[in-house]
C-alpha cells in the first residue's frame, strides 16, 4: 500500500543519494584542490641571469615565503642580480621583515624597484625599497607612510615607533643612504616622491622601465650587506621572470582592500539572511567563509574600526528596516552607512581604499537586494504552511482497515492513508476521526463526535470516504423525495 510512510522511506532513499553524491563530489574537489596547491617544480636559474620577482598587493605570509625562497634560489645559481618590482600599501611586519632578511641574506646584488608609474612603497614597501643592494623609482611613484598602526586606524605605541624607526636607519645605514630621511617615514609619517627620494638620498637612481634600470646600473660596484664588493653585469643578461603564480597567487589575490570590503559586508549579510531565513545551509556557510577571509585581510590591512563599525550600522538598519517597512528610513540610513564605512575603512595615507567604483555600485545592489528580495522571503514566512503539523492536524478523516485502538491502526486523511492510535478507545472501520497531533509518522486521533463542524475541504482534497458519505446522503435526499411525491399522487388521485 503506497501511503504516506511509504513516501517518507523513499524520501530517505534520496536523500540518502543526494548526501552521497554530494560526498563525491567534495572529494574529487578536494583533490583537484590539492592537486592545484601543490607548488610546480621550480626551473633552474642560469648562473648570470637577472631574476625578475614582483612584490604586489599586501606584503603578506605568501609573497614573502615567495620571494625568500626565490633569492635564496638566485643566490645558489650564482644569478647576476635579482630585481624585485615594488607596488604595496603595507602589511604585516612579520612578513616584511623575513623579506629584509632574505635581501640583506642574499649572496648577489639585490635591486628593489618601485614600479611602474603611479606605483608606491608605502609602510612596509618602504622597509622593502631600503633592504635592496641598489634602490631604485620609476618617475610619479612615492614611497615613505611607514608609521606602525593597530587595527583601530591609529599609532601604536610610542616604543614600537622607536623600534620601527630604528629598524629602518638600520637598512639606511647599511647601504650609505639617509637614515634621517628613511627614519621620518616611521617617526612623521612622510610620504616622498620619486624624485624626493632622490635628491634625499634614499635611493640610486629613477629609471622609467626595467630594461632602463638594466642598462643603468650595469658595471656599477656594489657592497653587499655582508661587505662583499660586486660589480654588476646585467646588460644584455638573460631575464628569467619568476611569478608567484598557482593557487597561492589566487590566495594572495584574495587579500586586497576592495575584495575585503566586499567579503565582510556580503559575508555579514548572508549570515544575517541565514538568521532571519533558517532551513538552508548556502547561505550561513557562505557568509561565514567570506567573513573569516576578510578578517584576515584585516589582519595586514591598515584597517580603521570606525569603517569597520560603520559597516556592521549598515546590516542593522537593514534588518530593522525589514521588521518596520513603510518611511525607509532605515535602508537610507543602511545605504549611507556602506559607503561612508567603505570610504573610511581603510587608513589610505598608505594607498589601502575602496575603490569607488566598487563602493558605489555595491551599496545600491544591497539596498536593492534587502529592499527586495528579502521582503519577498520574509513575507512569503507569513503564509499558510503546506506540510509539517500544521498541515494535518485539525484535519477529519475516516478508520479503514481493522480498526483503530490506544495501540494503533490505519486512517485516512486528505487522500493519504496513516498510522494512528486512539487513546480515548477502539474506533471501528469507517468511523469518522479527528487529527489531534502528530508524532513522526503516527497521528493522534479522536473519534469526530456527530454534529460537530468539520473544516471545510477542497474539492481536490476529498477522501474517498468523504466522497462516499456525499454520496450515500445525496441517494438517502432523492429517495425519501420519491416517497413524498407517490403519497401526494394518491391523496389526489394523480399519478407520478
Amino acid at each position: 500500500m503506497y501511503d504516506a510512510a511509504t513516501r517518507h522511506t523513499e524520501a530517505e532513499g534520496n536523500d540518502m543519494r543526494v548526501v552521497r553524491v554530494s560526498l563525491g563530489v567534495l572529494l574529487t574537489s578536494v583533490g583537484l584542490l590539492l592537486a592545484f596547491l601543490a607548488p610546480p617544480a621550480a626551473a633552474q636559474i642560469s648562473p648570470g641571469s637577472v631574476v625578475v620577482l614582483r612584490l604586489e598587493g599586501v606584503v603578506d605570509d605568501i609573497n614573502a615565503d615567495y620571494i625568500s625562497r626565490e633569492v635564496a634560489r638566485a643566490s645558489d645559481a650564482n644569478a647576476a642580480a635579482v630585481v624585485i618590482g615594488i607596488d604595496t600599501p603595507g602589511g604585516l611586519s612579520s612578513s616584511m621583515n623575513q623579506i629584509t632578511e632574505a635581501l640583506l641574506a642574499a649572496t648577489v646584488p639585490t635591486v628593489t624597484y618601485v614600479a611602474p608609474q603611479g606605483a608606491r612603497a608605502a609602510s612596509a614597501g618602504a622597509f622593502v625599497l631600503l633592504a635592496g643592494s641598489i634602490a631604485a623609482m620609476a618617475p610619479g611613484t612615492n614611497t615613505g607612510a611607514s608609521t606602525p598602526v593597530g587595527l583601530d586606524g591609529g599609532d601604536l605605541s610610542t616604543k614600537i615607533s622607536e623600534d620601527a624607526a630604528a629598524s629602518i636607519r638600520s637598512l639606511a645605514q647599511t647601504y650609505g643612504r639617509n637614515p634621517e630621511l628613511a627614519a621620518s617615514f616611521v617617526l612623521e609619517g612622510r610620504s616622498v616622491s620619486a624624485e624626493e627620494a632622490l635628491e634625499g638620498d634614499v635611493i640610486e637612481l629613477i629609471a622609467p622601465t626595467r630594461d632602463a634600470l638594466l642598462r643603468e646600473i650595469d658595471g656599477r660596484t656594489v657592497d653587499l650587506a655582508s661587505g662583499e664588493r660586486v660589480t654588476l653585469s646585467t646588460a644584455g643578461a638573460t631575464v628569467e621572470e619568476r611569478e608567484l603564480g598557482g593557487f597561492l597567487g589566487f590566495l594572495h589575490g584574495l587579500f586586497d582592500p576592495t575584495l575585503a570590503f566586499l567579503f565582510f559586508w556580503l559575508g555579514l549579510a548572508l549570515i544575517v539572511l541565514e538568521l532571519l531565513i533558517p532551513g538552508h545551509v548556502f547561505s550561513g556557510t557562505v557568509g561565514t567563509v567570506l567573513l573569516l577571509i576578510s578578517l584576515f585581510s584585516f589582519g595586514v590591512l591598515p584597517v580603521r574600526w570606525f569603517g569597520v563599525l560603520l559597516l556592521i550600522a549598515a546590516v542593522v538598519f537593514f534588518v530593522i528596516e525589514l521588521n518596520a517597512p513603510g518611511l525607509g528610513l532605515f535602508g537610507a540610513a543602511a545605504t549611507v552607512c556602506t559607503l561612508l564605512g567603505g570610504w573610511f575603512l581603510y587608513d589610505r595615507s598608505g594607498g589601502a581604499a575602496v575603490s569607488p567604483l566598487v563602493l558605489i555600485p555595491t551599496a545600491a545592489l544591497m539596498a536593492g537586494f534587502f529592499g527586495f528580495v528579502v521582503t519577498k522571503v520574509m513575507r512569503m514566512r507569513n503564509l499558510p504552511p503546506v506540510q509539517g503539523p500544521e498541515a494535518i492536524v485539525g484535519k477529519d478523516g475516516v478508520v479503514v482497515g481493522l480498526g483503530v485502538d490506544p495501540r494503533g491502526g490505519v486512517v485516512r486523511v486528505s487522500a493519504e492513508e496513516w498510522k494512528a492510535v486512539a487513546p480515548a478507545g477502539p474506533l471501528s472501520p469507517g468511523a469518522r476521526i479527528r487529527v489531534t497531533a502528530l508524532d513522526g509518522l503516527v497521528l493522534t486521533v479522536e473519534p469526530l463526535e456527530a454534529g460537530a463542524p468539520s473544516p471545510p475541504t477542497a474539492p481536490d482534497e476529498q477522501t474517498p470516504a468523504d466522497l462516499s458519505v456525499a454520496g450515500d446522503a445525496t441517494a438517502t435526499s432523492k429517495s425519501t423525495a420519491k416517497r413524498t411525491a407517490r403519497r401526494t399522487a394518491k391523496r389526489t388521485g394523480g399519478t407520478t
